[in-house]
């Protein structure tokens, strides 16, 4: 290799390093940002979730069917990753209608066995 191939690897080299070094700098660390634009009044009920047994439950999946009229008009769904015995997690569900002035069934639908 010549003295100008080397000066040539280098300087390549040099330019790969100061484009990774700008982008980590110039990059933002960040999560993404999201909006929503309220249409509708928004309606949310709490709700707590215990595990009375004795194994730890994972990926515990909870349903919420709102009903009018005996019809199901909304399905809210929450996912919990990791409940061991005697814990409670709390959540939120949102609707469009208050669940206070319809029927609203709470089940958990599924989960894991670690």
């Amino acid at each position: 290799m010549s003295v100008f191939s080397h000066v040539s690897i280098r300087i390549a080299i040099a330019i790969i390093v100061s484009l990774v070094g700008y982008t980590w700098l110039n990059e933002k660390n960040q999560p993404p940002m999201l909006s929503v634009t309220k249409k509708e009044t928004i309606r949310e009920i709490d709700v707590e979730v215990v595990n009375t047994g004795g194994d730890t439950a994972e990926s515990v999946q909870i349903m919420a069917e709102l009903l009018i009229n005996g019809k199901v008009t909304e399905i809210g769904e929450q996912q919990i990753d990791f409940l061991s015995s005697g814990e409670r997690e709390e959540g939120v569900f949102i609707f469009s209608h208050n669940p206070r002035q319809v029927k609203l069934n709470l089940r958990v639908s599924s989960y894991k066995l670690p």
